[in-house]
Formats: C-alpha cells, structure tokens, sequence
C-alpha cells in the first residue's frame, strides 16, 4: 500500500437503466472519466449495473445475479488495471444456487481482488424486500489493503448501525464506503423528504467522526419503478464535515481530495479509540437487555 497521503476519490452517482449491459457500459464511461480526472479511488453505487431488484419479491430477478469472480468483475479488473484505479465495485451476488448475497468486490489498481464484503445487515420494508433476495453476509465487518488506501466497505442498511462502522475502522479502514440504493417512496418525499436525507446523511457523518476516518456514500438517482432515488452522493472527512455532496436529480461523479494525514490528527485531539470502555462493552452482544 502506498504511504502518499493525498488521495483523489470519486463517487459515481448514477441512474440504472433495465439493462445489466448498459448499466456496466456507462459506469465503465463514467470510470474513465472520473480516472481521467485524477480519480485513484472509485465507488459505484449498490448493485450497480441492474435496476434496484427488490421493490416486489420475484423469483425471475435472481437471473440479475452472477458469481464473484464472474463477467462484471473480470471486465472491471481489466479496466482497473488499465486506469491504474483502486475500484469498489458493488454486485447482486450468485453464491451457489439458492444462496446470494448484496456484495462489493474491491479491485486494486494491478486488477487483482483486493477483497470481498457481504452486506451484514438486510432490511425488509415497504418496496425494500431485500431478506427475499440476500442472505446476511459471513465474511464479518474488513478492511482491504490497496496501492492508495486501506478501504472498508459497508453497504446501505448497514449505514444505520454505528457497531458496523466501529468493526471496519478497526480492522484499519482509512476510506469507509456505503455503496447505497435508498430514496421516497410514494407521498413521502413532500413531508418527510427532507428530514429522512437529513438523518441518512448525519448518521454517517457521525460514522466520520466517531471513527476518524473518510466517508463516503454513493447513491443512485431517479426514478425506478416506484422509488425515487434521492441521489445526494457525499463524502464527509474524519470530523463530519461533508466535503461535497451531490444534487438529488442528476447523475453525477463526485471528486473529493482526501487527505489521510487527518486520520492521525483527529484521532490524537479526539481520542475515542483510546477511551472506549472495551470491558463493559459485553452487553452489545445481545438483543436486548431485560429489566
């Protein structure tokens, strides 16, 4: 892994078309561009070369899934080979047949797979019926090791769960990624529009601070089926300030300088790691604590 400490990321907020095919042709147009730029690291959205799967339970869309390694991934090592970019690349997994999983591969900038991450945490709700598609992942809470980064992947639902980012910083994550597909549903986004971005967004911004590291979300946008996907890509750094955010309607590639040197100075003034009371912490593996 490199020792520079200046590192460019782009976040690639995009709109998915039906097809599996021009879904990857765009991102790969958009990775060059975003490389081009001066991008060392890239972040694609969740699943990202189909339309969202999940908003009805249909047996027919588990032919979106494929294997890992698989043509999505060969494809992206060779791009990101030729591009010299470290890529995290988020798929609809095809484990075996009747097990998949929401996954994101990391790609090195030789096109070797840095690592593999299996979304831990599936939501089910209205128009988000993912446990009838994902099994949780078992592979625990990484961070990968790469030419400009040691990155960590978390992936949407994992987003609200302060115990997924603390794991991942601790495995030594300096850039923590929530590849995401989150927007309104129908009547919500005039009334709770706003306030439900806003706590999107302030979680992981506390996920930032917290942990003193870089984070980074990058979202769909548009409209698919009955979602409106709400876009607003962002990245914050290690004291929550959002560094660059997108709009909520267009596509768009966020380039964000981070440099990793902020880690050290976060985590000296705001000692968190230090102080946390690692021998009372035992209850965090329950469900729930009885009175």
């Amino acid at each position: 892994m490199s020792s520079a400490k200046q590192i460019q990321v782009a976040l690639i907020q995009m709109q998915c078309e039906e097809s599996p095919d021009t879904n990857l042709e765009r991102s790969i147009e958009q990775i060059r561009a975003a490389a081009t730029a001066g991008a060392q690291v890239i972040c694609l959205q969740e699943v990202f070369n189909t339309q969202y799967p999940c908003q009805t339970e249909d047996h027919d869309r588990f032919r979106l899934a494929e294997s890992i390694p698989g043509p999505t991934t060969q494809t992206l090592a060779k791009i990101a080979a030729e591009l010299q970019v470290v890529l995290v690349v988020p798929l609809f997994e095809k484990r075996t047949h009747g097990l998949y999983h929401n996954s994101a591969v990391v790609l090195d900038a030789d096109g070797s797979t840095a690592g593999l991450y299996r979304k831990m945490h599936i939501p089910d709700d209205p128009l988000y019926y993912e446990k009838f598609y994902f099994a949780p992942g078992d592979l625990g809470f990484l961070a990968f090791p790469t030419k400009f980064a040691k990155i960590g992947v978390c992936i949407c639902w994992d987003q609200w769960y302060p115990e997924a980012a603390r794991l991942t910083a601790m495995q030594g994550a300096e850039l923590l990624f929530y590849p995401t597909a989150i927007g309104w549903i129908p009547g919500e986004r005039e009334i709770y529009g706003a306030s439900q971005y806003s706590a999107w967004q302030t979680m992981m911004r506390s996920h930032a601070i917290a942990n003193g590291l870089f984070v980074g979300a990058p979202n769909r946008v548009g409209p698919e089926g009955e979602i409106l996907f709400w876009g607003g890509s962002f990245m914050a750094d290690p004291y929550g300030n959002v560094m660059k955010q997108a709009s909520h309607d267009d596509e768009e590639i966020l380039h964000i300088e981070c440099n990793l040197s902020l880690l050290d100075t976060a985590r000296t003034h705001w000692p968190f790691f230090r102080d946390r009371r690692v021998d009372a912490f035992a209850d965090l593996q329950k469900r729930w604590c009885e009175h």
